[in-house]
């Protein structure tokens, strides 16, 4: 009798904005090509697929993750989403709305969500950049979904860092953004083996 060969796993899918698209830099020095790297390091098999545009909002996420989920079947879906919407000055309650739909639908899916948080720029006043960071505690907190709470944590901070437009890391900065995921996603990792 023949042993029945393991289902394969299906991929880990970015699904974010210019962010998690290597804006400006070459793709492969963008935080999402070091993971792979990484991932490929640890297994060879693992794969990742990057569905990041630069400018893509939650209401475009929304509508694309129908055809990424029924295409890829991906397992773990890290969600980077929401800085384009923040930076238009969209209601929080619309931001918020948008991601606990792309939290739930990608969990119908029977794939696991690693939310990525972002933070605006001070001059949205505090008022805004509080809620901000609330809507992805909320959403995380109600799925009981991990998170990240700023994907640019320490890099932000440094305008060294940051591309001329004061908002995307630079090459150099790629690296430190992997380690702010990292720690929350190799958890995550082990588990699924």
């Amino acid at each position: 009798m023949a042993l029945a060969a393991p289902a394969p796993r299906g991929p880990l899918l970015v699904l974010g904005d210019s962010l998690s698209a290597a804006y400006r830099i070459a793709p492969e020095q963008g935080w999402v090509a070091l993971l792979q790297r990484r991932l490929h390091e640890r297994d060879a098999t693992e794969l990742l697929v990057n569905a990041s545009i630069s400018g893509e909002t939650t209401a475009g996420a929304v509508a694309r993750l129908p055809t990424l989920l029924a295409e890829q079947r991906p397992r773990l879906v890290l969600l980077e989403l929401g800085a384009n919407d923040a930076l238009r000055g969209l209601p929080l309650e619309e931001i918020r709305a948008n991601l606990r739909r792309l939290v739930r639908d990608t969990r119908a899916a029977g794939a696991q969500v690693l939310l990525l948080g972002i933070e605006i720029p001070v001059n949205y006043g505090p008022q805004y950049r509080d809620g901000l960071r609330a809507v992805y505690r909320d959403v995380a907190a109600e799925f009981n979904v991990p998170l990240v709470p700023f994907l640019l944590e320490g890099v932000a901070q440094d305008e060294r860092l940051l591309q001329e437009d004061g908002l995307h890391p630079r090459a150099e900065a790629q690296a430190r953004v992997l380690d702010n995921v990292w720690p929350v996603l190799a958890p995550l990792l082990a588990r699924r083996r």
